[in-house]
């Protein structure tokens, strides 16, 4: 079952009663009147009831009902039909959901579905603002839109927040936590990529296109509205190519003090094959070496080892290696 959120008669930019679908359909007849209604998650049954209101199309009520659309700009007659994806950051993953508007003489109704932030300041925003209400429907269309964009943005900023928060530690030793979560927000920006990408196309058909309940005048604003999106597209783009920055200096940092270890261990193990060897040498107890019998063989052995050692270490020491 769903939830109407509001049902408001509007005339002059000023609210004029709060209704019931049942009369939503008179309300919006009267002349120089409008209705706004926000509805959510809404049933068969209700959207029914709005398309005996407004003569919604079939295919267009088929759509608000399933949502997972694709958003787009599509005409029915005296009505406009629009569909945008919404993200919402929830526990630092981006939560998608659909808002659905429908749009003709005399009425606005906005149908959302899943993850969305609450339209009840758009609606606060826009009465406080009477001059601007007064335009009627295609200013209700942009409030919401507007709104939604601003949304990605406000999501792009926290991600990016978060993004220069790891690039702070970018310089210390890569662990599982962080890059699993350099590959958690490179998923999270993609998905927002795909949902705010085409909504650049629904604002270019607002602005140029003849929409009905979008008046000429008002068309201008809409570019408004594709230059924010446009902007939230470059800094997903940008911060995807910083993580993967992060990521790339992460593993050469890595590579660089896994050479490091691998150099000190191979200069520690020559120093001790010296004494190894020599050692294996006189070791396997030939009858015949003369060093044995030798009154200083072994001070000898010693100060060879010693000596060879020193010097190994002195030249591994001066070349950086231990």
């Amino acid at each position: 079952m769903g939830k109407v959120i509001a049902a408001t008669a509007y005339s002059a930019g000023r609210k004029v009663a709060d209704i019931s679908i049942a009369e939503s359909g008179e309300w919006a007849n009267r002349p120089g009147h409008f209705v706004w209604i926000g509805i959510e998650a809404p049933s068969e049954h209700e959207l029914r009831a709005l398309q005996k209101q407004f003569g919604l199309h079939e295919l267009a009520l088929e759509d608000a009902l399933n949502a997972h659309q694709r958003p787009k700009v599509e005409v029915y007659g005296d009505t406009s039909f629009l569909v945008l994806r919404t993200a919402f950051l929830i526990d630092g993953h981006i939560a998608l959901g659909e808002t659905e508007i429908f749009v003709g003489k005399g009425y606005v109704i906005s149908v959302r579905h899943g993850a969305s932030a609450s339209y009840t300041r758009v609606r606060q925003c826009a009465e406080a603002t009477p001059k601007q209400l007064s335009h009627g429907e295609d200013y209700v269309v942009y409030a919401i839109v507007d709104f939604i964009v601003d949304n990605y943005l406000i999501v792009v900023e926290k991600l990016a927040a978060e993004v220069a928060a790891l690039e702070d530690h970018v310089l210390e030793p890569l662990d599982e936590t962080r890059v699993a979560r350099i590959y958690e927000l490179r998923r999270e920006l993609q998905k927002l990529h795909l949902v705010a990408a085409p909504a650049v196309e629904v604002c270019r058909r607002l602005e140029h296109a003849d929409i009905p309940g979008i008046d000429s005048d008002f068309r201008p604003y809409f570019r408004d509205i594709g230059d924010h999106v446009n902007r939230a597209l470059e800094q997903i783009n940008s911060l995807r190519e910083m993580l993967g920055f992060a990521f790339e200096a992460g593993l050469l940092l890595e590579s660089s003090r896994q050479g490091a270890i691998g150099r000190r261990l191979t200069g520690w193990a020559a120093i001790l094959a010296v004494p190894t060897a020599i050692a294996g040498i006189y070791g396997m107890n030939f009858k015949n070496m003369p060093e044995l019998e030798w009154q200083y063989g072994y001070f000898a052995a010693l100060g060879v080892i010693f000596s060879t050692c020193f010097y190994l270490f002195y030249r591994f020491r001066k070349a950086g290696w231990i």
